[in-house]
């Protein structure tokens, strides 16, 4: 009879108890509360007389959280434990108290947790140490960096902890009431965070390595109940989100709620290329390129404050306008981007036009596709043309296999570039057609075979993301930075201006490839980043974002005339 009575007092306090955990959001994009309903598994190992006993109990974890804040948001969670009730007596042994509560929650991803207070007055029935919030490593010691968020009596904890024990009071005690039971209230925890640029915030139990094994110090929740019966047994219990002792996690391990970050609209850059000399009556073309490419929006070209024509819509990050200049001069073009969801809009830099009843007959150019030679289905690659001699301006048109175009903006080196994906294997054909610009005439390049393959089935898919360089100052260091997702990719970076490489590949560090550089020569480029990925993972190149670099263009400064060897430095 003892055996039995000294086994049961470990299962009075039960997952389903003590982790009903109801988190609020102070956005005002609230969704309704999300209840998740598991079975947690607890192990309770007294220490006298019985031996271990497994408990599986239903559970549940109730989330109110926003459905969406925006990037960079500040937002308050609170996390509110439920009342627990425990019998005070069982088969003749007195419970004397619960001690030792602690409950971990994972710090979310995507979000910056700023701290946590416990909110005054929203517990009862406790007593030992005042219940607080700790952020903590995985050792459980208190870490400004640490990945969980532990309630409990200042880290006084069974295991898993600098203040551990499994034998004796600690940290928060929940002593027994008179009557047949004691009801306690853990308090509520107001936690602050900070949204991340992107992506989703979840929240999650503890249950990532050691913390998601059969009885382990770090599972999320553990308690120490002590009762007597002639002597005093200790039961230190720890408890998982699981069917059974054998079985896996279950969807308690899930995320219990998912809030999704807005993006911050993007800072673009607007650059125009077209003639800096044009023939009075003659059209000719202006270009305006946003960057990053968006689709959405119009671009309003105007000749000092007077508008040339309607809007004209911005597609592939493109929009161009042909006019016809009647009124010889000087003429200061820009080029205005309205913006669109998710894009600022920006205004170009102003573009001297000089407009004279004659002009010089227009110089051929030569049109030629450089890549790429080849490429896998799906994957993000980047077609590129060079148009001789350099510094045309202009845009060029690619068309794969007699499709729909698309553009890239023509650079002062004469490279123009422009995002594709292949969708089907075989050889196909690249054509580049050069729109041609004032004093330079239009051209076609010969068709350039693209072999594409299929990618390895079990090769995790990759997309690369350069963040748009805008204007850099000549001379002063600036630093490149790739994205590439996801975080955990293995692959090397190579960042390109046109078609050159700048410095070395570069090592992908939790989804990041950065190159401090500087840039020596004025103009206007091409800038791509391209992730050739380890073993198991897809090679991805980002769309081309514009960099300009103010100042004259001349000999040995770009603009067709000079070398660009000297272009940037590493």
């Amino acid at each position: 009879m003892q055996n039995r009575r000294i086994r049961r007092i470990a299962t009075p306090i039960t997952a389903a108890a003590v982790v009903g955990i109801t988190v609020f959001g102070g956005m005002p994009a609230q969704a309704a509360p999300i209840t998740t309903n598991f079975t947690a598994a607890c192990l309770a190992t007294p220490s006298a007389v019985a031996g271990p006993t497994v408990q599986a109990q239903p559970s549940s974890v109730t989330i109110d959280a926003p459905t969406t804040v925006d990037a960079g948001q500040e937002y308050e969670v609170t996390i509110a434990p439920p009342p627990i009730t425990y019998p005070n007596s069982v088969s003749g042994a007195s419970v004397q108290n619960v001690s030792r509560i602690k409950i971990d929650v994972d710090v979310p991803q995507n979000a910056e947790f700023l701290g946590a207070d416990i909110v005054p007055g929203t517990s009862s029935g406790l007593s030992g140490v005042a219940p607080n919030v700790l952020r903590v490593n995985e050792n459980g010691t208190v870490d400004p960096n640490g990945t969980i968020i532990r309630l409990s009596g200042n880290n006084a904890v069974i295991g898993n902890g600098p203040n551990s024990s499994k034998n004796s009071e600690g940290g928060i005690v929940a002593p027994a009431a008179s009557g047949a039971n004691t009801t306690f209230q853990l308090p509520k925890v107001k936690a602050r965070l900070r949204a991340g640029a992107s992506g989703n915030v979840q929240i999650k139990l503890r249950t990532g390595g050691d913390a998601g094994k059969w009885a382990n110090d770090k599972n999320f929740l553990t308690f120490l109940p002590k009762a007597t019966l002639i002597i005093t047994a200790w039961a230190p219990t720890q408890c998982t989100p699981r069917d059974s002792e054998t079985a896996p996690l279950n969807g308690g391990a899930g995320p219990l709620a998912t809030t999704s970050i807005t993006e911050a609209d993007k800072a673009t850059t607007t650059t125009l290329a077209g003639p800096g000399t044009a023939k009075n009556g003659t059209p000719v073309t202006l270009t305006a390129n946003v960057a990053p490419a968006a689709n959405g929006g119009t671009v309003q070209f105007k000749d000092g404050d007077a508008t040339l024509d309607d809007p004209i819509a911005v597609a592939g990050g493109s929009a161009a306008l042909t006019t016809t200049f009647t009124a010889d001069g000087d003429h200061s073009i820009t080029a205005v981007y309205s913006g669109a969801p998710g894009f600022v809009g920006s205004t170009s830099a102003a573009k001297i036009v000089k407009v004279t009843t004659d002009a010089p007959p227009d110089t051929v150019t030569t049109t030629t596709v450089e890549a790429p030679a080849d490429a896998k289905v799906g994957q993000d690659v980047n077609l590129t043309a060079r148009v001789t001699p350099a510094g045309t301006g202009g845009t060029v048109n690619f068309i794969v296999d007699g499709g729909a175009p698309v553009t890239g903006m023509v650079g002062t080196d004469g490279i123009a570039v422009a995002p594709y994906t292949f969708t089907t294997t075989g050889t196909h054909r690249v054509v580049a057609k050069f729109s041609g610009a004032q004093g330079f005439a239009p051209s076609t390049s010969l068709a350039f075979p693209v072999s594409v393959t299929t990618p390895a089935p079990a090769d995790v898919e990759t997309t690369t993301t350069l963040a748009a360089p805008g204007t850099v100052e000549k001379n002063v260091p600036v630093t490149l930075r790739a994205t590439v997702d996801p975080a955990n990719a293995k692959g090397k970076v190579q960042f390109k201006i046109g078609t050159s490489l700048i410095g070395g590949p570069v090592d992908v560090v939790d989804g990041v490839a950065t190159l401090p550089t500087t840039f020596h020569n004025s103009g206007t480029y091409n800038v791509t980043a391209e992730f050739t990925g380890d073993a198991g993972f897809t090679s991805s190149a980002s769309a081309p974002q514009t960099l300009t670099v103010p100042g004259a263009t001349g000999p040995g400064n770009g603009g067709g005339l000079g070398s660009l060897e000297s272009i940037f430095g590493s």
